[in-house]
């Protein structure tokens, strides 16, 4: 099978997004070349004390990704373009401008399943489908989840901030809105921890499949979740659907300008008491997402932090 690769020139501190834009317009693995230092926790993960000095940081990133010749590529290519639009609407990318470079013959749309083995987070264990839970771990706490074609595996740490909220948060029975919801990961979690019914909004349709086979894969009903595609900003229909005052609890872990908006939608779909856990907020913008729940007229109740990421949760008084 042969692939075509496509290069994207992005900002390295933008890197995150984009891959998440990506993967929206269908894009199931990318390749990251950029000058960013390793970070202390980086070494720690590759065993490495000391390496090379490398070049100084230029602030560029080139993310790259593999079509089949044989794929309505133009297609792909015009929602990857959309996709880069809209996020130009929130945040600076740089050039965005894609190159075609060379045709490999490999399974690309596979090989990154070589990067993504099981882990923990704390207690929780993460496996993907295509390896075997250890006989020493089936007692443990275990979330099977496979991204597919949808963002989030639990390796990021705005997913982990998140996952540490409910796991301080979910009550039984508890309802759950999960704004961004992907693979459905947090849901998921929840609905494990003991949430009796989870909502999940998304813009990709890739959401629909991936939340269905990760339910399956975690022998949940699949009555107990439900997805919509839209955006519950300015769907008023979709928030119908939704329900007002119908959550204890909303996740959205999204960008930090996503976040300013929707923090008013949230309040009117939350009960009086719920909870809002958010992430998808790089440290230097924490103040951003305290003002807008504080405008809102939420109450701040906690602040969590891991490495340069932040998740803020707040309550509806």
């Amino acid at each position: 099978m042969r692939w075509n690769k496509f290069t994207l020139k992005t900002l390295s501190e933008a890197e995150d997004m984009v891959i998440s834009a990506l993967a929206d317009a269908g894009i199931e693995g990318v390749e990251i070349e950029d000058k960013v230092p390793l970070t202390e926790s980086d070494k720690r993960q590759m065993f490495v004390d000391i390496l090379p000095e490398g070049p100084e940081d230029d602030g560029i990133a080139y993310l790259s990704f593999y079509l089949e010749e044989d794929a309505d590529q133009e297609a792909v290519l015009g929602r990857v373009r959309e996709e880069l639009e809209t996020l130009r609407g929130f945040m600076e990318i740089g050039e965005g401008t894609i190159v075609q470079s060379q045709t490999e013959e490999k399974d690309w749309i596979n090989n990154w399943k070589e990067y993504f083995h099981q882990f923990y987070v704390d207690d929780i264990l993460i496996i993907p489908s295509w390896e075997e839970v250890k006989e020493e771990d089936k007692d443990k706490n275990i979330l099977h989840i496979d991204p597919g074609t949808a963002f989030g595996t639990g390796m990021h740490e705005t997913t982990q901030l998140c996952l540490r909220q409910l796991k301080k948060y979910v009550k039984p029975g508890m309802t759950l809105l999960d704004v961004g919801t992907g693979s459905g990961i947090l849901s998921i979690a929840a609905l494990k921890m003991g949430a009796g019914k989870a909502v999940g909004t998304d813009l990709d349709p890739c959401a629909l499949s991936a939340v269905l086979e990760n339910l399956e894969a975690n022998e949940i009903p699949k009555e107990a979740m439900e997805v919509y595609i839209g955006n519950l900003i300015d769907d008023e229909s979709l928030r119908e659907k939704a329900g007002y005052e119908a959550y204890d609890l909303v996740t959205a872990n999204i960008l930090t300008e996503v976040l300013v908006p929707l923090t008013p939608v949230v309040k009117e779909h939350l009960k009086p008491g719920g909870l809002y856990i958010t992430s998808g907020i790089l440290e230097e913008k924490e103040g951003i997402i305290r003002k807008a729940v504080e405008e809102a007229g939420l109450e701040l109740v906690e602040v969590t932090r891991q490495n340069d990421w932040v998740s803020v949760t707040a309550r509806k008084r």
